[in-house]
């Protein structure tokens, strides 16, 4: 019998504060136009709806405008925050969440993710370098609803630990540089020199 999946929207984290950059990483151009908008892009490919995660005081600025946006309600918590307050707009929805400093994320590596959709809390992939979780490029069903508020009470808002705690099976990268992040201006020269070689999507 084959099993009925929620609804898959999806979600850009894009409220960093983006300290160790020393500029708004959603508004970097990688791939010839502002990095929050490529990331949109992508998952509208593949989500039947798309919203932009935020902090409130970034509700007016011109890079996330445009957008629908989801507001935080956990101040200070970090990714977890964006992924509470999506599931608590629409927590019949599951929700693929992706941050905007992942601009080597492809096609392939999204419709993997989405082709293991099985039951289980939290589709996500192990990490290349590490083999722990890689809570920033994964699905969260419905039903992690309440393990993501029972953290978030606790005050353990880390979303890769969160996915430890599910035991869920991790999935392998078909690509192991996918998911690879740009966090500071020398990852950034780097992904530049590297994308420069690469078509646009």
């Amino acid at each position: 019998m084959t099993q009925l999946l929620a609804p898959l929207y999806g979600l850009v984290l894009a409220g960093g504060a983006s300290r160790r950059m020393g500029q708004d990483k959603a508004a970097l151009a990688l791939h010839g136009r502002p990095q929050l908008d490529w990331a949109y892009d992508t998952l509208a490919r593949h989500c039947q709806r798309v919203f932009v995660s935020i902090r409130a005081d970034q509700q007016d600025d011109p890079v996330r405008q445009g957008r629908p946006a989801i507001v935080d309600v956990h101040d200070g918590t970090g990714p977890i925050a964006g992924i509470a307050a999506a599931q608590a707009a629409h927590p019949d929805s599951a929700w693929l969440v992706l941050a905007c400093d992942l601009p080597f994320v492809d096609d392939a590596a999204i419709s993997h993710l989405i082709s293991r959709r099985d039951g289980r809390l939290v589709v996500a992939y192990a990490s290349s370098h590490d083999g722990l979780p890689e809570p920033l490029c994964a699905i969260y069903e419905p039903g992690s609803r309440a393990g993501v508020l029972s953290a978030l009470a606790s005050g353990r808002n880390c979303p890769r630990k969160f996915i430890i705690g599910t035991g869920v099976a991790l999935l392998e990268q078909p690509d192991p540089t996918a998911l690879d992040n740009v966090n500071t201006p020398e990852e950034l020269q780097r992904a530049r020199g590297h994308l420069g070689g690469l078509p646009n999507p």
